[in-house]
């Protein structure tokens, strides 16, 4: 099931994110994303979040900024499920297009969605981490 994130599940959200985080992006310090996830709790009080439910546990989640894609994440024993992919539809339903920058060095993450009809629009360096990363749009056709 997918559904909007209650404000008292932030911190299981916020959980999935960090390890997420620290699990694919092992070419960025550790602390990095340790540093910042109490800014990221602020943000995705400002996001639209859609958790997927499975057996009244959340497994993963999608962060949506207006039409900005701010990240699928799945918890590491519930990934290659199908849960990125249906929390992906849910939002295509929602959304006429979407955008999202992806690093260059996450293939696993760029192969997804190009594999879910995105397209690399632009390439450029993410100032806060000096990893190339390319923004890539949706549309629905």
């Amino acid at each position: 099931m997918i559904r909007k994130m209650q404000p008292d599940e932030i911190e299981i959200v916020s959980d999935i994110w960090l390890q997420g985080n620290l699990e694919a992006h092992s070419f960025i310090q550790r602390n990095y994303w340790i540093d910042n996830l109490n800014s990221v709790k602020e943000q995705f009080k400002e996001a639209d979040i859609y958790v997927f439910v499975d057996k009244n546990q959340i497994v993963g989640f999608a962060g949506l900024h207006g039409n900005y894609l701010a990240g699928i994440f799945v918890k590491k024993e519930y990934r290659s499920r199908g849960v990125g992919r249906k929390l992906l539809d849910y939002l295509k339903q929602e959304c006429s297009e979407l955008s999202l920058d992806v690093y260059a060095k996450n293939i696993q993450a760029k192969k997804f969605y190009l594999q879910n009809e995105f397209k690399v629009d632009h390439e450029g360096i993410d100032e806060s981490t000096n990893e190339v990363e390319y923004q890539m749009l949706w549309k629905r056709g």
